[in-house]
């Protein structure tokens, strides 16, 4: 008997690198998915635990296809134009309970399988078995659709396939352990993530001191409009020269908090500023508070 529900293995953000112990797959921009097969029907679980099985009809008839039952497959659904993933279209799909609706926009857009991993196989668990011998039982159990893919990958080298992906207009990569376990619900480093670094222009609109009085890190914001998004704080790439020749431009800007400026976590401490003084600002990605993530201050518009 399967479990009612499996939470899915996360991965940690790291930069792009070459392995032998490593295979390398496309991330995908679609809904995270484990899809489970009992007793010849199918059930779809999303990252929240939530069943989703009715919102994708194009997939109910798959268990015919398997030979075998009490499966587990890991994947992500999604929506492709051109052969690529389309996050807005599957959004449209994702917001639809009619099921009216829900059969028009299965034939209109329809879903496809991207599986990357197996867990299960006649009931019985195969999280503690190599990643190796997960894909390949997979590969042989994978039916013949229109409607289910493998997630196709390379080994050993990591940074070429994360620059001719990116280069192709995809999320990213997934570099995986390939003698790693499954570990449900743990962001381990046994699955890591590439993604490109964005870039923004930003305004400085306060900072931080150390305990001696040098400069520590700027707060920084973008424009919005009429508003200031905040988007942290930004200490990487403050070398001594700039971070002194900064800090005497800082003080002569100090002010109140901007009444625009929109966000939270707001540092304790944080000298506020006029903001007038732009920086362009590399992260790997924005946080769910909105924040980025690993930042770094990639170039300051002194003139």
């Amino acid at each position: 008997m399967l479990p009612a529900y499996i939470k899915p293995m996360l991965a940690k953000l790291s930069a792009p690198f070459d392995s032998p112990r490593f295979l390398y797959e496309i991330k995908w921009d679609g809904t995270r998915c484990l899809f489970f097969i009992e007793n010849g029907k199918i059930r779809l679980q999303n990252r929240r635990l939530n069943d989703i099985t009715y919102r994708y009809p194009e997939f109910w008839d798959l268990p015919k296809l398997i030979k075998k039952d009490g499966l587990v497959f890991d994947g992500e659904i999604v929506v492709l134009k051109d052969g690529k993933p389309q996050f807005r279209l599957l959004q449209e799909r994702e917001h639809v309970k009619s099921p009216l609706k829900i059969k028009m926009l299965s034939e209109r857009l329809p879903a496809t399988y991207m599986v990357f991993d197996l867990l299960y196989v006649g009931g019985e668990p195969l999280l503690d078995r190599p990643l190796r011998e997960r894909k390949k039982l997979m590969q042989e159990l994978l039916p013949s659709s229109p409607f289910v893919a493998e997630s196709a990958f390379i080994l050993e080298k990591g940074v070429a396939f994360f620059e001719k992906v990116v280069a192709m207009g995809f999320e990213g990569v997934m570099a995986k352990d390939i003698e790693s376990p499954y570990v449900p619900g743990k962001r381990v480093d046994f699955w890591l993530k590439f993604k490109p670094r964005g870039r923004r222009r930003c305004v400085v609109v306060g900072y931080l001191l150390r305990p001696d009085g040098t400069l520590k890190s700027l707060l920084v914001a973008e424009r919005k409009e009429n508003e200031l998004v905040f988007r942290g704080r930004v200490a990487s790439g403050l070398n001594t020269h700039l971070a002194v020749e900064l800090l005497g431009r800082l003080k002569k800007l100090e002010s109140k908090r901007p009444e625009n400026l929109k966000g939270s976590g707001f540092p304790k401490g944080t000298i506020w500023v006029c903001p007038e003084l732009e920086c362009e600002v590399s992260f790997q990605e924005i946080t769910n508070h909105g924040q980025f993530r690993a930042p770094v201050l990639e170039k300051i518009f002194l003139s």
